[in-house]
């Protein structure tokens, strides 16, 4: 859409992205990020389905998802909508969230109890720390805004136990889904996907999309995707980044890239490191 724009800045110091932008129409396929996502709405309606809902945001709605979470986005009111969002490192932000819960035992991994919610105190944080990390105030003045919104953000976590995926329902595609990490830049057929959990090509196919809500070979695109978002965030080429992942080329790389996050592989990188295309 003509009235579409968005604004990326990547923060290495934090491992941190930072996303204002609006749309109106159809924002983005679905698609999943291997970040936390910590964003707010402010302006207009957001819809997105996740966790098998459709959610509306509004302006000053929070919304909160872990990784791996799939999710859409469209405006479905005229004048579509803003919003500005935090893409937060895992690593970065279970050893930050870990210092507000020094007893929580390292088995337990960080979760958000709801995915949207109207906490104005939250809100005010978020605004707060975007601003001065998005435009880059003074360190202390980021590390501050930042320590008040992990404050902020602590009563709408709480920590779960990592569990064996094999004692898991559906273990199948849990273990399906191993595999595809493993292997997720080579040519993997969903025969050799079956073969590898002992199951037929069907019955992983449902299992899969009941686990994770997408069929297997969906995923593998998003992993795929999530690869390439760090591997440009370091400055390797879109080309050389397309070569290694398993797309067929550069311009396969592209189509994907931009239905899932709204950029080029090469506007992303150079918005990362500066270095041009």
């Amino acid at each position: 859409m003509s009235n579409d724009w968005i604004d990326v800045r990547h923060s290495a110091k934090y491992q941190i992205e930072t996303i204002q932008a609006h749309f109106e129409g159809h924002a983005y396929d679905a698609h999943w990020h291997d970040s936390y996502l910590v964003g707010l709405t402010r302006q207009g309606t957001q819809q997105f389905h996740c966790r098998r809902h459709k959610i509306t945001s509004q302006p000053g709605d929070i919304f909160l998802l872990e990784p791996g979470e799939i999710h859409d986005g469209d405006a479905p009111t005229a004048g579509g909508f803003t919003y500005q969002t935090f893409y937060l490192s895992p690593a970065w932000l279970d050893s930050q969230m870990r210092q507000l819960f020094h007893d929580m035992p390292d088995s337990y991994q960080l979760s958000f109890a709801k995915t949207l919610n109207s906490d104005r105190p939250l809100a005010r944080q978020i605004a707060n720390a975007f601003q001065s990390v998005h435009f880059g105030e003074l360190t202390m003045v980021q590390q501050s805004a930042l320590d008040n919104l992990l404050a902020s953000l602590a009563v709408h976590s709480h920590w779960r136990a990592r569990v064996d995926n094999a004692c898991l329902p559906l273990a199948s595609a849990h273990r399906a889904r191993e595999v595809i990490h493993s292997q997720f830049n080579e040519d993997l057929s969903l025969q050799d996907l079956a073969n590898a959990v002992q199951t037929d090509r069907f019955s992983l196919t449902r299992a899969f999309r009941k686990a994770f809500g997408i069929a297997p070979h969906a995923y593998l695109i998003q992993l795929r995707l999530a690869q390439a978002r760090i591997r440009l965030a370091r400055g390797e080429r879109p080309a050389q980044v397309a070569a290694e992942l398993g797309f067929a080329d550069q311009s396969h790389l592209g189509r994907w890239f931009r239905r899932a996050y709204r950029l080029s592989p090469a506007q992303y990188r150079q918005i990362c490191t500066n270095l041009p295309d």
